[in-house]
């Protein structure tokens, strides 16, 4: 079997070499690696004088992981610059946020160039490479101009929206169509997958017939100038029992118990999220204090629970959101509080998957209301923790990728802050029977595409292996448009229709 090379932003090194915990993308790629063995690699986490950059591996079980170092300008440019100050805002459709200076962009393609030259050094001509996330999308144009033809996949795990917001990003034409040097490009949902062919046929040389669309299914097949690409969409799901278990055993943790026994008898609704504006918690905490104001019965019987711990703290709008936040939960805090009792429970501390499995347990309601997310791991991971006899109720923005599986869950506009307090209320009063019966559906969803799934269909297509994609199709959401410009195809026909050139 081919070896897999797994090629990320950060690397999550057992030994704790370099790296800090890297979030959703740990939780998903690690199952994948321990299953095939392989390397990790990725940056070291460790900003060096530009004349002492070294790169430099740890084995641990069947991975190697293999972690490089940056320059201050590297990490000025490359991370803080163009990918978390233009790239980010702006494929979670922030324009208003997105800061560019051209050099960030030069400095983002050098980065991708440094680690092609160092990948160079590992790879071999038979590996499956697997790149992750926004930070990298120009690598495997780095790769192929080396010569290599190993099959490159690369999945986004944030949302990539319509071609109306992403023609703000400057120099998109330069950077986007380099995603079809990928043999397959996935994404978190069918809209996202749509929004991207729709970038193709608008803004890609559409006026040549050089192109040619295929569908089958959800499934988009592009070929160009001899190659193919693959479009297809892959919720990143969790190891659903695994995570039950450890809510189970950590429910009795020391910690956990010294909670619940502060608590006195309150309901618990908690929150956890990485302080991001992203993660919609400033309008959060405002539909907190409306749900006070409106149920008032509520007042000194319910405890609010946020985790929030902070990053990018350097960037200025980061730096701006956590005084706000601070702010806020002062505020409501000052505004409801008593002696013996405090609405919201504000703290930035990072805690590990275990802890929160036991938290999460113990809340009644789990708050993820984002303003925009490509899938977001913390809902389920919520519903996994559960008690199935006695379930908590998940509150979930309905611009999460995982809205799309969790129809069961409570579903709210995140920008309506009225709604949400109302969503608050209707989850404390929920009946037990509605409770079960909604998180019967949540928890068969999770357990049925879960993350060994997710990671097992996109190497087979990798792999060019459409076995595995047909026996277990993905869960429906927004259709990818035909417009009459592309072939829609059945298993066991041939007919194409030619779309308009999309030329790189």
């Amino acid at each position: 079997m081919a070896r897999l090379v797994v090629v990320s932003n950060r690397v999550s090194v057992p030994s704790g070499e370099g790296a800090k915990r890297a979030g959703g993308l740990e939780v998903a790629l690690r199952p994948a690696l321990h299953r095939n063995g392989g390397i990790w690699f990725g940056w070291s986490g460790k900003v060096a004088p530009a004349d002492q950059l070294e790169t430099r591996s740890v084995r641990h079980k069947n991975v190697e992981y293999v972690v490089t170092d940056l320059s201050k300008d590297d990490f000025e440019e490359y991370y803080n610059g163009f990918a978390n100050r233009v790239l980010w805002p702006i494929l979670h459709y922030r324009l208003d946020l997105a800061e560019f200076a051209r050099r960030d962009l030069s400095g983002y393609f050098r980065v991708n160039d440094h680690f092609a030259t160092e990948l160079e050094k590992i790879i071999e001509d038979d590996d499956l490479i697997w790149v992750h996330d926004y930070h990298l999308i120009p690598i495997a144009d780095a790769l192929r101009r080396r010569g290599h033809a190993n099959r490159i996949g690369f999945f986004l795990h944030i949302p990539f929206p319509p071609p109306e917001v992403l023609t703000s990003l400057p120099k998109h034409e330069q950077l986007i169509p380099l995603l079809l040097q990928y043999d397959v490009i996935g994404f978190q949902t069918q809209g996202d997958a749509g929004n991207f062919v729709r970038y193709l046929m608008s803004e890609c040389n559409q006026l040549r017939e050089m192109g040619l669309f295929e569908t089958v299914g959800h499934r988009i097949t592009l070929s160009l100038n001899g190659r193919q690409t693959q479009i297809d969409s892959f919720p990143v799901g969790i190891e659903p029992q695994g995570f039950q278990r450890q809510a189970r055993r950590n429910v009795r943790s020391p910690l956990v118990k010294n909670l619940v026994a502060s608590l006195g008898g309150r309901d618990l609704v908690i929150g956890v999220d990485r302080l991001d504006y992203s993660k919609g918690l400033i309008q959060r905490l405002d539909a907190f204090d409306i749900f006070l104001t409106k149920h008032s019965e509520w007042i000194g019987k319910v405890t609010y629970l946020q985790i929030t711990p902070k990053c990018r703290s350097e960037i200025p709008e980061y730096a701006e959101l956590a005084e706000a936040l601070g702010s806020a939960a002062g505020r409501i805090n000052g505004k409801y509080g008593e002696v013996s009792w405090t609405p919201i429970r504000y703290v930035n501390r990072v805690y590990s998957r275990s802890v929160l499995a036991g938290l999460y347990r113990t809340a009644r309601v789990g708050l993820v209301t984002p303003l925009r997310d490509g899938m977001n791991l913390v809902a389920k991971e919520y519903v996994a923790a559960q008690d199935a006899d006695d379930p908590g109720v998940l509150v979930l923005s309905r611009f999460a990728g995982a809205a799309i599986e969790f129809r069961r869950a409570l579903l709210v506009n995140p920008y309506d802050a009225e709604s949400v307090a109302a969503a608050i209320a209707q989850a404390l009063t929920m009946p037990l029977e509605e409770r079960r019966a909604r998180h019967d559906v949540l928890l068969a969803a999770i357990c049925e595409y879960d993350v060994e799934r997710w990671q097992r269909e996109f190497l087979a297509a990798l792999r060019g292996d459409d076995s595995v994609r047909d026996e277990f199709p993905v869960p429906s959401s927004p259709t990818i448009p035909r417009r009459g410009r592309f072939a829609s195809t059945r298993p066991g026909t041939a007919a194409a229709h030619r779309s308009p050139a999309v030329k790189v």
